[in-house]
């Protein structure tokens, strides 16, 4: 397949990634894998920030380039850690040199023995925020294309969009979850309400204040127990009733 048909079928294949079967690591193992193919190099990593902002490697072209990127973050240096902290890519890294051994003191040798000897660090950012970086690793010192360079940030762009399209959809669905469980809790809590207060002959408010002093008294959640007492599986003869006048007829 030449270079045109591949890539077409490449960012299809990436745009299909916006489904709910959107799994992703294998999505960014073959992210890593198409820029293997489709621009002159030889290793992909891809490294993502975690909730401490601190960048984990999440898929390699191969177990390799892994193990580089798995040491560089030991280190915490390398030209992936300097894109991400600043926003903007890195790109010609000649690691031959002796300007990226000082800079780089623990990656550059390690690169160098891996086999490695040009480097390029492409930023995952949209719109100012920053989530990870796509690292792109030669044989050789020379510096890729420009061209290459483009279709390298392309991608990169392209799997941004995807991955925060994909964390949009898990924020809603959690959302989604808690308002239906809180939906569910307060079904609850009035379905107890509403059987202590005929049980107890009493007002829905009467009975409502009793069940949630004994859940304060006895460190229980109002709503566990009020779920208790829907299912049967909590005494309410434990429960005192409410001192007081019965509820008005018809109440």
């Amino acid at each position: 397949m030449n270079r045109d048909r591949l890539l077409a079928t490449v960012f299809v294949e990436m745009a299909d990634s916006l489904t709910a079967e959107f799994d992703v690591l294998d999505f960014l193992h073959r992210l890593c894998c198409h820029c293997t193919d489709l621009l002159n190099i030889q290793a992909a990593g891809v490294m993502l920030a975690d909730a401490d902002d601190a960048l984990r490697v999440l898929a390699a072209s191969d177990e390799h380039t892994r193990l580089l990127e798995l040491f560089a973050l030991h280190h915490v240096e390398g030209p992936c850690q300097e894109c991400y902290r600043t926003g903007s890519a890195r790109t010609g890294i000649d690691l031959t040199t002796g300007a990226a051994t000082r800079n780089w003191p623990h990656f550059t040798p390690a690169a160098l023995q891996s086999g490695l000897a040009g480097a390029n660090a492409l930023p995952l950012r949209l719109r100012g925020r920053s989530i990870g970086v796509l690292g792109l690793f030669r044989s050789s010192p020379q510096p890729l294309e420009a061209s290459d360079i483009a279709l390298g940030q392309g991608l990169a762009d392209v799997a941004t969009i995807a991955l925060l399209q994909q964390r949009t959809i898990m924020a809603v669905e959690t959302e989604r979850d808690q308002l239906q469980h809180a939906l569910h809790s307060g079904i609850a809590v009035e379905q107890a309400k509403g059987m202590l207060a005929e049980r107890w002959n009493t007002s829905p408010d009467a009975a409502f204040r009793t069940l949630r002093a004994y859940a304060r008294s006895h460190g229980r959640s109002l709503v566990d127990l009020a779920m208790g007492i829907t299912a049967g599986t909590f005494d309410t003869l434990a429960l005192p009733a409410p001192a007081g006048p019965p509820a008005p007829s018809g109440s």
